[in-house]
């Protein structure tokens, strides 16, 4: 046998242990993300309602999403956008800022304060619900509405939850407050893990203060760990809508809470328009992935 097959044959054994390897990972993207995301696109252009075979109907579900959903044209897309940019890219700059701040603590004083921040990422919506609907509660005996008539503030309780100038605010207060999840845990694990030996450098080429060293050393040398961090706090901030449907209900009073996610289950799961739905989620996906790519291109090894 001649040496070059011999080689081959042993890259091709040594291909088979890799794919015995990557064969769980790959199953299970396939069953649970490939195989969802397709069946999602294919749906997007039937009539379909969960109990009668789908009819085909083409690009009319994304006709009548862009031209005659007045509800996801006037409040869930505004809310959504509003939302993100608050929660999303808000939430991202937040976490850069703690866990800036936290890797300058000693290890000691880190580790706590960053388990206290990390630990509501870690708490079930429903436990969420539960906590923010105490403070929130439409009557005096609410933590927030007790406070306010103590110091006079407010004369008689303001019903939150119900209210469509607040609910907005609320989930956002809520998602910001949840925020600090793997992103700022990835974030402060690249800050802690940055080469001393580049600030010194820095400082010998001119760069003087904390600012500067944070913008020519502390974020080039981090580029993967800020990177993990916004898309996931960009998936994160896209796919949160349970918090607003445990607090307010579906559709929310007056849809002023009502994001792309709560649509989406407004029209799936309540209506049983699926093909509608799978539009919708469609439109998200294709949201999260602009929005993604953006990100790369930042954060991205472009070299």
């Amino acid at each position: 046998m001649s040496p070059v097959k011999t080689k081959v044959g042993q890259r091709m054994h040594s291909n088979k242990n890799g794919y015995v390897f990557v064969a769980p990972y790959a199953i299970l993207f396939i069953l649970f993300i490939l195989a969802p995301v397709i069946m999602a696109v294919v749906l997007s252009f039937t009539n379909f309602n969960a109990i009668q075979w789908p009819s085909f109907v083409g690009f009319l579900n994304y006709i009548n999403l862009i031209t005659g959903d007045d509800v996801f044209m006037k409040y869930v897309l505004p809310n959504t956008v509003k939302y993100a940019l608050i929660v999303g890219v808000g939430g991202y700059v937040l976490a850069f800022l703690l866990a800036w701040g936290l890797s300058n603590l000693t290890k000691g004083p880190r580790t706590v304060f960053a388990l206290i921040l990390y630990s509501p990422s870690m708490t079930t919506g429903v436990a969420m619900a539960v906590l923010w609907k105490i403070m929130f509660t439409g009557d005096q005996t609410g933590y927030l509405n007790s406070w306010l008539m103590d110091i006079g503030a407010i004369n008689e309780p303001i019903i939150w939850l119900t209210n469509t100038n607040f609910l907005l605010p609320i989930i956002i207060i809520i998602g910001l407050w949840s925020s600090m999840g793997v992103g700022f845990l990835s974030i402060l694990a690249g800050l802690l893990n940055v080469d001393e030996a580049l600030y010194e450098a820095a400082a010998i080429d001119g760069v003087k203060n904390r600012f500067q060293e944070m913008i020519y050393v502390t974020i080039p040398s981090m580029k993967p760990q800020m990177l993990f961090a916004a898309v996931m706090q960009i998936v994160g901030a896209f796919q949160n809508g349970m918090i607003s449907t445990l607090l307010a209900g579906n559709p929310t009073p007056g849809y002023a809470g009502q994001l792309i996610v709560n649509h989406i289950e407004d029209y799936g799961f309540i209506r049983y328009e699926m093909g509608y739905a799978a539009a919708v989620s469609v439109v998200l996906l294709l949201i999260v992935q602009i929005f993604s790519s953006v990100s790369t291109k930042l954060f991205g090894d472009n070299d």
